[in-house]
């Protein structure tokens, strides 16, 4: 009686065994959930930050990362002079400034005001039936 159930589990076949990359699928894909929602934002938000100082000239009013607010009055590489009061300048760091608030054009002429066309007021009447 042994005899037969040691033979018939010498004659089932061994499962087969999986194929190595299905072990490195989950890592895979862990890694590509990671750069789509972390890294990527993350670079092109520093390709942004990066336009932004590049554009950056005298006049525009900007935050420093302490949240200092003032007017640019000067670049000299990775320097920039800001004016945080009258007769107060200061130089920051370019890479500190966070924001931008307001720039002013590269010509240093502001664009032309339009002219606003003023409402026309129609005045609604009801008759009344006599």
């Amino acid at each position: 009686m042994f005899v037969s159930t040691a033979l018939a589990q010498a004659t089932t076949a061994a499962a087969p065994a999986p194929a190595p990359f299905m072990g490195m699928l989950p890592l895979v894909l862990i890694f590509g959930v990671f750069y789509f929602l972390l890294i990527r934002p993350q670079q092109k938000k520093l390709k942004a930050h990066q336009a932004m100082l590049n554009e950056l000239k005298k006049g525009d009013k900007i935050v420093t990362a302490g949240g200092i607010i003032a007017v640019v009055d000067g670049m000299d590489g990775a320097e920039v002079s800001a004016r945080i009061a009258d007769g107060v300048v200061v130089k920051i760091q370019k890479n500190t400034i966070a924001t931008v608030l307001n720039k002013i054009p590269a010509n240093d002429v502001l664009p032309p005001k339009k002219a606003v066309k003023s409402a026309r007021t129609t005045k609604i009447t009801s008759k009344t039936p006599s």
